[in-house]
């Protein structure tokens, strides 16, 4: 039982998120069918507070002379992750966030989209289902290639 707590804790973790938890799953022997839904549900359980409060959060803070550097730096960040990410893909943001959360590289993920999605000031409907779409495609990803990896590695051993 602490693995599945172990494993849902680290799908909320940003850079890390499910693209870390289901490898976690697969390396633990875990059941697939019970780690897949739990990293998903974990990974997408702090979007909804990051895309409604998340930009307040950072503007605010920005604002503030001695303690705002940090802040500022993140939002231009991920300004420049937005011309460089999204520009080309201005006529369908929906399909220009799903790629980008859904696709498991480094720099990627729910986090990620949902700052992007902060940057563009997209609404909580024409950013949050692109990133649960993508998180589930970035899962079922993960998990052919952590099963995969796997199996490379038992039949060496």
């Amino acid at each position: 039982m602490i693995h599945y707590l172990i494993l849902f804790a680290i799908s909320m973790l940003p850079i890390v998120e499910l693209r870390g938890a289901i490898p976690y799953a697969v390396a633990n022997d875990l059941n697939l069918l019970l780690s897949f839904p739990l990293s998903v549900i974990g990974n997408l359980l702090p979007i909804p507070f990051l895309l409604l409060y998340g930009g307040k959060v950072l503007r605010y803070f920005a604002k503030f002379d001695k303690i705002g550097w940090p802040f500022r730096k993140i939002l231009e960040l991920g300004e420049k992750k937005v011309t460089k990410k999204i520009t080309s893909m201005e006529k369908s943001l929906f399909l220009g966030l799903l790629a980008f959360v859904a696709i498991p590289l480094p720099g990627t993920g729910a986090w990620t989209g949902a700052l992007v999605a902060i940057t563009l000031n997209l609404d909580f409907k024409k950013s949050f289902w692109p990133i649960a779409l993508g998180v589930v495609i970035a899962g079922f990803i993960m998990a052919f290639v952590s099963v995969g990896v796997d199996a490379i590695v038992q039949s060496i051993v």
